[in-house]
């Protein structure tokens, strides 16, 4: 069995080009048909308006099955809602229409709301089927994925020679479809399209007399090299290998780090790329600073450090919101008992251990000695319950986000790989004025337990590549473990 390549899909706002692989129509090729699983809406709510030109096809079961959803707490919960009020501001009224001939939308996409067969309950499976659901005759009966693929192969036997395709994020179902000769296809708009992600540093050779004028005012980065704003090179001598420097390209000229002999919160980078990363966190000018790397690479504690330094001790920033999505392998945060606050207290661990190892640096200026019974983690949890009733911290989840403009802030997001471009739009979007967003995460598909989302379509390498040609944001890799021995090796090795 033949089957097609997945399509560049087309962003909306892009120049029309006139490529064959694409979701638009070209001249020579007839509408297409997509029939949408119901992770693909909870991934991008509002993904059908990327399928230009063509046949959208939303199963009645996807509609139920957000309808269940859509009460869950959590990332799962959220993304559900927001796609039943996407929808149903493009079919309320028109709801008999988008069953029989489709409601036209922008981008030239014609909405379907469609079902299995002629009764909306028509199972696969059952030896009275018609049509298309005999081929389905060993399927599991009234099961979802089953009845939207049952749903798929109708929509092929009715169209008049346009070719159908199912896009899920679910691989089962993917395999389902080409068992039964659909072409299947994961939703692709958001994806990043290279194996190279950026780092944010760059390796360069230069002369001692260029590197010397670094440091008198800027050099030109080599016109063979095209860098980002604050984006860094790591610097060798043509003249002399043992030579080099540390520079940040802010536009125009290569230039000195301004934070080399800096610390934070007692805190001092370690290697080359923490000083780069503490370069981007310090800096006033840059508000929106993307951090990713693997456990141990210093991210959390960097971060929380920076935060710190300028919300206690620098009074740049009123407080700190600290973010973390909610990814549960059991219950939601709904079942656990207390205020968010309680809620979220078993996924805010890597800011507790951060705060927990810059109080052993900085004891003295904020009450570090051990109380009565020498308990050191009451000791942390009475200060961060201090600042936090006082308003100085604030720990939430991206539902309570929704809504909000964050101002005279530092907000530092953990675990930014778990969440949708959506969501990373929403959050960046609640900006006010004198904030400073910071994203940290492991994008390693190990790393990720969202099913929406993988190592090439979450939230925090969208916003890394799609955003790094901004003067506003930086990013930096982290690739050297600084935790311990033990946690170096296992990183590397397991």
């Amino acid at each position: 069995m033949s089957i097609r390549t997945t399509p560049r899909p087309f962003f909306p706002g892009e120049q029309d080009e006139s490529v064959t692989n694409d979701f638009r129509v070209v001249s020579d090729s007839k509408q297409k048909n997509y029939v949408l699983d119901t992770n693909v809406l909870l991934h991008d709510p509002g993904c059908f308006l990327n399928f230009r030109g063509n046949h959208v096809y939303i199963p009645i079961t996807v509609l139920e099955e957000l309808d269940h959803l859509k009460s869950k707490d959590g990332l799962v919960g959220y993304q559900a809602r927001e796609a039943v009020r996407t929808l149903h501001r493009r079919i309320d009224g028109r709801g008999r229409q988008c069953v029989t001939e489709g409601i036209e939308l922008a981008n030239d996409v014609i909405l379907h709301v469609a079902f299995p067969d002629a009764s909306p309950r028509s199972i696969p499976g059952r030896s009275n089927t018609q049509g298309s659901l005999r081929t389905l005759p060993l399927l599991e009966a009234q099961k979802n994925d089953n009845e939207i693929l049952a749903c798929a192969i109708k929509i092929r036997e009715q169209s008049l020679g346009n070719e159908t395709f199912l896009v899920s994020k679910d691989v089962c179902l993917r395999i389902k479809a080409e068992v039964c000769d659909i072409p299947s296809q994961d939703y692709e708009t958001d994806k990043i399209k290279t194996d190279e992600f950026y780092t944010g540093y760059c390796q360069l050779t230069m002369s001692d007399k260029s590197i010397a004028k670094i440091f008198e005012g800027g050099v030109k980065p080599p016109k063979s090299i095209e860098m980002m704003p604050n984006q860094f090179a790591v610097i060798t001598s043509r003249d002399n290998d043992k030579h080099t420097a540390l520079a940040k390209f802010d536009g125009m000229y290569l230039v000195p780090l301004r934070y080399t002999n800096h610390s934070a919160w007692g805190l001092t980078p370690k290697n080359l790329e923490q000083k780069m990363a503490f370069e981007l966190l310090m800096d006033p000018s840059i508000p929106f600073v993307t951090i990713t790397g693997g456990a141990g690479s210093g991210k959390t504690i960097l971060a929380t450090a920076v935060a710190l330094e300028k919300v206690l001790e620098q009074r740049e920033y009123r407080k700190i919101v600290f973010v973390r999505p909610t990814v549960p392998v059991g219950n939601d945060i709904g079942y656990l008992p207390g205020t968010e606050e309680d809620k979220l207290r078993p996924w805010m661990g890597s800011f507790y251990d951060a705060i927990d190892n810059l109080m052993t640096i900085d004891k003295e200026s904020y009450g570090g000695k051990r109380n009565k019974k020498g308990e050191e983690g009451s000791q942390i949890e009475q200060f961060i319950e201090d600042f936090r009733k006082r308003g100085i911290f604030e720990i939430k989840t991206f539902t309570y986000m929704r809504g909000r403009t964050i101002s005279d802030a530092i907000v530092i997001v953990d675990e930014a790989q778990e969440i949708t471009p959506h969501l990373a739009k929403l959050m960046l979007t609640r900006a006010g004025e004198r904030s400073k967003f910071i994203f940290l995460g492991d994008p390693s598909d190990n790393q990720i337990d969202n099913v929406l989302v993988d190592s090439k379509s979450n939230g925090l390498v969208y916003v890394i590549e799609r955003m790094n040609h901004h003067a506003v944001t930086g990013h930096v890799t982290l690739r050297q473990v600084e935790r311990s021995l033990l946690a170096g090796i296992a990183e590397k090795s397991l």
